[in-house]
């Protein structure tokens, strides 16, 4: 069971980027693995998150880069971090998925790549297969973020209103105090819940603002309607924010299992990051 202040010491010496993708725009990302690899995996964070999210996974790159050289990259979403806002104040996946793609294209990504989400994520990666399904190898989707789109007009003003709200009551911080728990079940370690509680309290709110507007328009059904690739969907049992139920169905939907990670929460790439890594090929062998 990892303590906070390792988990924090090894955020910390994970390589922070700048990428300019003209002189207004900028994306921060945080890069593991062989830097003289092309680029092998994107990870896109939740709404409440930020790339340090994926610390697991970018460790594990960073352990396989020795006997099977991968290299992974994990940004700081649009109005996260230093990462430039989108310009729209109700920006919508396309929106995200958009400045993805920009964003690769500036790094010279020219191989498909596995590109993965978590909760928001999600819905982000699944707009950009829509987009550009030629660039993605593999679509792996943890604990997907379904969007409101096809949700009732008053439940899916209701769910944005409330978010906003909260946001606007306690702040980042706040929301941290009273949401970090509830991303990971409740056999999670302390030192766990701070760390997921950390990174929530220094999400923009601004960004934050704009995520809630895409997650109220998104709609991650109608973008993998399409897809055709490989893909996997996977959570925990015990997630009480996109429970295994929306899970399997979005799955189902898509025309493949479910895979269940067993009694974690929302949080699964920390929170069962063996079978995380395994999905995304990034076991050391």
């Amino acid at each position: 069971m990892r303590r906070l202040e390792d988990m924090n010491a090894s955020a910390a010496q994970l390589p922070l980027c700048i990428c300019a993708l003209d002189p207004n725009t900028q994306i921060e990302f945080l890069q593991a693995g062989a830097s003289d690899q092309p680029v092998s995996h994107v990870l896109l964070h939740g709404i409440g998150s930020a790339g340090t999210s994926w610390l697991e996974q970018l460790e594990a790159a960073n352990r396989r880069s020795h006997q099977a050289p991968c290299r992974v990259l994990a940004w700081n979403a649009p109005g996260y971090g230093q990462s430039t806002r989108l310009t729209p104040d109700a920006p919508t996946a396309t929106d995200y998925a958009r400045r993805l793609w920009q964003w690769l294209d500036v790094l010279g990504v020219d191989q498909p790549i596995t590109l993965a989400g978590q909760s928001m994520g999600c819905l982000i990666a699944a707009a950009a297969a829509r987009q550009q399904p030629q660039r993605i190898a593999r679509l792996v989707l943890f604990a997907p973020a379904r969007g409101y789109r096809r949700a009732d007009p008053a439940e899916r003003e209701r769910r944005r209103s409330e978010r906003l709200a909260s946001l606007r009551q306690h702040g980042p911080s706040g929301l941290a105090e009273r949401r970090a728990a509830a991303m990971l079940s409740p056999n999670a370690s302390a030192d766990m819940v701070s760390y997921v509680r950390s990174i929530m309290a220094r999400v923009d709110p601004l960004g934050y603002a704009q995520a809630t507007e895409m997650l109220a328009q998104g709609d991650i059904d109608s973008d993998l309607a399409s897809w055709r690739g490989p893909l996997v969907v996977a959570s925990g049992s015990a997630d009480r924010i996109t429970p295994p139920e929306s899970c399997r169905d979005i799955a189902a939907r898509a025309g493949v299992a479910w895979t269940d990670l067993g009694e974690v929460g929302h949080g699964c790439p920390l929170e069962a990051a063996p079978t995380a890594n395994s999905l995304l090929g990034l076991i050391s062998e």
